[in-house]
This record gives C-alpha cells, structure tokens and sequence, in this order.
C-alpha cells in the first residue's frame, strides 16, 4: 500500500447570527489574502478542549464585545476558498442571543470591530468573507433552526475514559 501525503486540511470553525431590530451583528475584519476589510459572522476557530458552543460563545465575546446565549443550530457549511484550495472549512453557524455587552472589551488582532447590517446592506457592501456569511443569515431569515440537542459533544473526565477503556 502507498501512502499519499496531502497538504489538505479541514478547519472546524464556529459562527453566530444574532438579530436584534431587523440588524445582524457581523464583525468588519482584515482577512488573509485580501486587500480591503470584508465582513463576517462572529466567527473563529475550535480550541484544543473546548465544545463547538463555547467556542461559538467566546468568539463573539473576543470579536464583539458581546456577551452572548446560543439558542439554536442554523446549520453546518462547508466552504473552501478559491484562493486556499488545500483548506476546507467545516462551519457550525449558531442562532444567538445578547445577554450583555461590554464595549471597552478588548477585540482580537485584525477586527475592525462590530457592525449591525441589514442582509441588504450586507449585499450591497459586497464585503461578505465568504459565501457563507450571507447563506447563513438567508437560512436565519428563512426560520432555519434546529434543537440543540441536536448536537453530542463527549467530554472526555477520568469516569468517562475509563469506562471507554
């Protein structure tokens, strides 16, 4: 048997729609590879020992400055970049809600910093990151949503493993 080697390689990321008076939150950010700052969901990438939903919670906190609940699954994307053809992105987009905001927060490397847009605006901007960006709100907007319960994250503890064992 021959193994290939392959510069693939999949990105588990998060994002949120949250809605509040016919406005999204989208985040204005610099992006790798593109000139000009573009627009996108709250949004990041899963850590090492961390849930799908606390990721989706602690990157709209550090992109926002919005405390925020989630309240439901919209859905799960793919996308991979024309331009990053070895990258594929795996993206769980979640409904969610402001529970508080904290505006002196400290945003992350790159973010411009929170904008509320209409889908219109969002299009006319033609500023959305990528494709999913306005899938995602379309899918919102439509009624798109799905339990939480949905989803199963095993969290791995000392009683857990060893029963695996």
């Amino acid at each position: 048997m021959v193994l290939i080697m392959s510069s693939w390689s999949p990105h588990v990321t998060v994002a949120t729609v949250v809605e509040k008076d016919g406005k999204f939150l989208f985040v204005e950010e610099h992006t790798e590879g593109v000139s000009h700052t573009v627009f996108n969901q709250p949004a990041g990438h899963v850590e090492r020992d961390e849930t799908i939903i606390q990721a989706a919670i602690r990157e709209t906190m550090e992109e926002t400055g919005y405390a925020i609940e989630v309240d439901s699954l919209v859905g799960i994307y793919t996308y991979t970049p024309p331009m990053f053809p070895d990258r594929t992105y795996f993206r769980f987009c979640f409904l969610a809600h402001i529970t508080e905001y904290f505006p002196d927060a400290q945003l992350d490397t790159g973010i411009i910093g929170p904008q509320w847009m209409s889908l219109e605006e969002l299009l006319d901007s033609a500023r959305a990151r990528s494709p999913l960006v306005i899938k995602a709100v379309q899918d919102a907007l439509s009624g798109q949503k799905y339990p939480l319960s949905l989803i199963y994250e095993h969290q791995n503890s000392p009683l857990i493993s060893n029963l695996d064992a």
